[in-house]
């Protein structure tokens, strides 16, 4: 036996009471107009039928999975000012309605009703607006009245959202190995269902880039100290993952990792505090003086035609003059100059 879907149940009593009512509807019409009903009956019970099977999931299931879709993208702040602010509302209400239902008639059935709905909304309106405030006040009411540890401070759960960039580029895996993060790494679901998409890329190189970012969050969660979790946390107001990304990160007040530039800098400009790996790797690389002493293999040439290049095993570039002879050779050179680029550090050095 198939399965038989809710909302094709509902277009089928639709339909039926459509019916009903078309026919009732054309009995009433032929009495009136003094003519046999059986006519009337037919043709409107038929188009009373026609649109209640049409019309009906506009009424029952599309509204009803539109506000399911919404509380589900909800932010969990928001979704919390809104129960609280209906709650409020409805007490509010309950507490207004001895006096309102003594008006007179029909004053007295219509003001609770009314009074309950423009409370709601007031309340709802107000509390979504302060939400910051709201989440500020329940955070330092829990801290408060949470006990300590014996070190005197408060157990609290700090976040660390991951980018896809970050994630693909698979060097958070070997950081969070070393103990430096102590944060807990969250994965909204809208970055892994943009890291799914990558992974199903018609593109080869594409689909290879977003397995491996599969694979280095698979292992994140299976092979790291650090805590790494997947959130259904989301933003109703923005579209693209990297604007959703950006505004998560401002709604709960938490950093993000990414290597994006782009990313970087929207984020930045909008307050949110930003961790960049390649910031990181340039931090942590070897400085190297003027006048210092190296060891490289030189394996290409550079952009003058008396140029070497060579790499350290950290992926620094060091540019050798009068090198290009020395291909594929191992030479010891001297450090004349140390550069500072966005892409990274860059040496360059002498035989």
């Amino acid at each position: 036996m198939g399965f038989v879907s809710f909302e094709f149940i509902l277009r089928l009593i639709g339909a039926i009471l459509g019916a009903i009512a078309g026919g009732l509807l054309g009995i009433n019409l032929a009495i009136y107009l003094k003519v046999p009903p059986e006519a009337y009956v037919v043709v409107l019970g038929l188009v009373g039928f026609l649109t209640g099977l049409i019309l009906t999931p506009y009424f029952t299931t599309r509204p009803l999975n539109y506000l399911t879709k919404k509380l589900s993208s909800m932010p969990p702040e928001r979704l919390t000012a809104v129960v609280i602010g209906i709650f409020l509302g409805l007490v509010a209400a309950a507490l207004l309605t001895l006096p309102l239902s003594l008006l007179p008639t029909p004053f007295g059935q219509i003001a609770p009703l009314v009074a309950a709905f423009v409370l709601c909304y007031l309340s709802v309106v107000i509390l979504v607006s302060r939400q910051q405030d709201l989440q500020a006040f329940v955070k330092n009411f829990r801290i408060s009245g949470s006990t300590t540890e014996k070190s005197g401070h408060p157990e609290e759960e700090s976040f660390i959202l991951l980018d896809t960039s970050v994630i693909i580029d698979g060097r958070i895996l070997d950081i969070s190995k070393t103990g430096f993060i102590r944060s807990t790494l969250l994965v909204p679901n809208f970055i892994l269902l943009e890291l799914q998409h990558i992974a199903d890329s018609a593109d080869p190189m594409r689909r290879s880039r977003g397995r491996r970012g599969m694979e280095i969050l698979s292992e994140l969660q299976n092979d790291s100290p650090v805590p790494t979790k997947i959130t259904d946390a989301d933003v109703s107001e923005a579209r693209e993952a990297d604007t959703k990304l950006v505004a998560l990160g401002r709604h709960m007040r938490c950093p993000i990792m990414t290597n994006d530039y782009n990313l970087n800098r929207v984020a930045e400009l909008q307050g949110v505090t930003v961790l960049n790996i390649n910031d990181l790797a340039n931090a942590v690389k070897a400085i190297f003086l003027p006048g210092e002493t190296l060891t490289v293999k030189i394996i290409q040439q550079g952009r003058e035609s008396d140029q070497g290049v060579g790499y350290l095993e950290d992926g620094t570039m060091i540019v050798v003059e009068n090198g290009s002879h020395l291909l594929d050779a191992t030479a010891r050179v001297v450090v004349t100059k140390v550069l500072q680029t966005a892409a990274g550090r860059m040496i360059f050095a002498k035989l």
